[in-house]
């Protein structure tokens, strides 16, 4: 730890999701509350998603650059290889300026030079991988951590025996927040002020609301899925369900357009900044199945239809969503078996039963740890201080 009383300071690296953002903002604001005058140095990409986050939370940012060498064609194979030493430079000069004591890797192909920069000057570092198949970055870098924190069982036999810690995976605060209320109320949380009043609050067991999520940036198969699924096959869904839908950027426009003209109600957005809000609202969540967005379904017991996005590297959404579905707290649906009106029967299977949704809920919340960020602050401190986790 600092020496003297000085502050400690954390260099947070990852990114190219807000999967892995959130998760490290978690972890910085949990490690500020335990040790008042912590300060937290942010190093990833230029995203705009990455840098406005941040900036909300009072973390300083800086961006190297650097870019993902899995699944490239050669041209971009050859220009990723070719950025990677001076992505290793940058992130000495930014280590050798901030002087952390420790650097925490959060995932994504930038955490890869910064993770080995600290470990060539000295520095301890801790990666946290969050899903059940590690990325490339942090599978190469398990032989340079000093420790490596798991978010769900299975993953450490990638990893070199005796460096893994299961923590589970860091949710932000509002949310665990969240889970406390739904646990403690029969009722959903009250409308915050100014919040749209098209949203009313109702007890559980009122008209169902349906929350599309496709992930930070869309996905846009998903949205052809489930707008189809709620207008052409609308009529074998029950009468006034209600829909919350990210789309993403791209498809915000069209998406709002068609359920106008269905007449059907729907709150849609490209992007919700307050998750917190939009999960109280919800009843039963359809879903990519990213690292994240299951760790917080599962902390706040919210049952969901999952669809694993079929591009992901090694599958491993496919296997993220397994993890959950197998005690009975999600339903996995494979995209390229997967229909229009299939989806919508699937729907309306759910939405009719409120018993089998409940006990998806109960299954969900199991599979939660609440507990995660504070866990990984545990394995920062021990090892600032010298102590073996």
């Amino acid at each position: 730890m600092g020496k003297g009383g000085e502050p400690i300071r954390l260099l947070l690296t990852g990114g190219g999701t807000g999967g892995h953002l959130f998760p490290a903002i978690a972890t910085a604001e949990a490690l500020c509350r335990r040790l008042p005058g912590t300060k937290v140095l942010f190093v990833g990409t230029r995203r705009k998603m990455d840098t406005t986050s941040l900036a909300q939370h009072g973390f300083s940012a800086r961006a190297i650059h650097c870019q993902g060498l899995k699944g490239k064609g050669l041209p971009a194979l050859a220009q990723a290889l070719i950025l990677l030493p001076v992505a290793f430079v940058e992130a000495l000069w930014y280590i050798l300026r901030f002087r952390p004591h420790l650097v925490v890797g959060v995932g994504g192909y930038v955490t890869g030079p910064v993770v080995a920069a600290a470990r060539i000057l000295g520095r301890p570092t801790v990666i946290h991988e969050q899903n059940s198949v590690p990325g490339l970055a942090n599978r190469k870098l398990g032989a340079l951590a000093t420790r490596i924190c798991l978010s769900i069982p299975g993953s450490e036999v990638f990893f070199p025996a005796g460096k893994t810690v299961l923590t589970g995976n860091p949710v932000r605060r509002q949310i665990l927040e969240l889970a406390g209320q739904l646990q403690d109320m029969d009722v959903r949380v009250p409308l915050s002020a100014g919040m749209n009043e098209e949203w009313p609050s109702r007890k559980i067991g009122d008209k169902v609301t349906i929350l599309i999520l496709g992930g930070s940036l869309g996905a846009h198969r998903v949205n052809e899925l489930v707008v189809d699924a709620l207008t052409v096959h609308g009529r074998l869904l029950p009468a006034g369900i209600q829909v919350i839908h990210q789309t993403g950027a791209a498809d915000e426009e069209w998406v709002k357009s068609v359920y106008e003209q269905a007449g059907i109600k729907a709150t849609v957005a490209a992007f919700f900044t307050d998750m917190a809000e939009v999960y109280a609202r919800s009843d039963l969540l359809l879903s990519r199945a990213g690292a994240t967005t299951l760790a917080e379904l599962a902390v706040l017991g919210k049952p969901a239809v999952l669809i694993p996005y079929p591009f992901a590297a090694d599958d491993h959404q496919h296997k993220n969503a397994r993890y959950y579905a197998e005690s009975g707290g999600a339903l996995v649906l494979v995209e390229r078996e997967l229909t229009a009106r299939k989806l919508a029967e699937t729907l309306a299977e759910l939405v009719g039963n409120p018993g089998r949704l409940q006990e998806m809920a109960e299954a969900m919340r199991a599979k939660g740890r609440p507990d995660a960020t504070e866990r990984i602050v545990d394995v920062c401190l021990e090892i600032m201080s010298g102590n073996k986790v």
